[in-house]
């Protein structure tokens, strides 16, 4: 499975200044549950902004400037590219897009479940996700969280063509 796991505010922000503009505790467990143990596709400032790969997940991250590599981690210069090795490389594991923009941007039209945290939330950012086709997907809300920053777990699965 191909998938797709974003956080975005109102607008679609995911980031202003290079970070994400909020922090909410717990917000990001969705994220450790369903990449653990997969493969996590990201750009060269994501992987920058976190600084190690991610524990306990592979690693490839997008990068014409950078090189990366170790024992979890391996970098190739497109989204199309990364997720070729993930399939060669990595067979049974699941393949998530983790982001910036330009990931998503890119690998929006691969995905075949975007997994998205909603949060209630209105904040400046520079750096927003792209808009998509809402009528390609079947959308299911999982989770809605109360708190002072509410947010949603919703997912949504691209429909297969009859």
């Amino acid at each position: 499975m191909i998938g797709l796991i974003v956080a975005y505010a109102h607008n679609r922000v995911i980031g202003n200044e290079g970070r994400i503009p909020w922090r909410i505790k717990g917000e990001q467990r969705r994220f450790k549950e369903l990449t653990t143990g997969n493969v996590v596709i990201m750009g060269r400032r994501s992987f920058d902004e976190i600084g190690h790969p991610l524990p306990n997940r592979f690693t490839v991250v997008v990068s014409s400037t950078a090189n990366y590599d170790c024992e979890s981690c391996v970098t190739v210069p497109t989204v199309k590219e990364a997720i070729d090795y993930a399939l060669k490389n990595r067979p049974g594991e699941n393949i998530y897009l983790s982001g910036g923009a330009g990931i998503y941007r890119e690998g929006l039209p691969y995905a075949e479940k975007l997994f998205v945290t909603e949060v209630d939330l209105d904040v400046q950012g520079d750096t927003f996700f792209p808009e998509f086709d809402e009528s390609l997907y079947d959308k299911t809300v999982d989770e809605v969280i109360d708190g002072e920053i509410p947010y949603s777990y919703v997912t949504y699965t691209k429909k297969t063509e009859q």
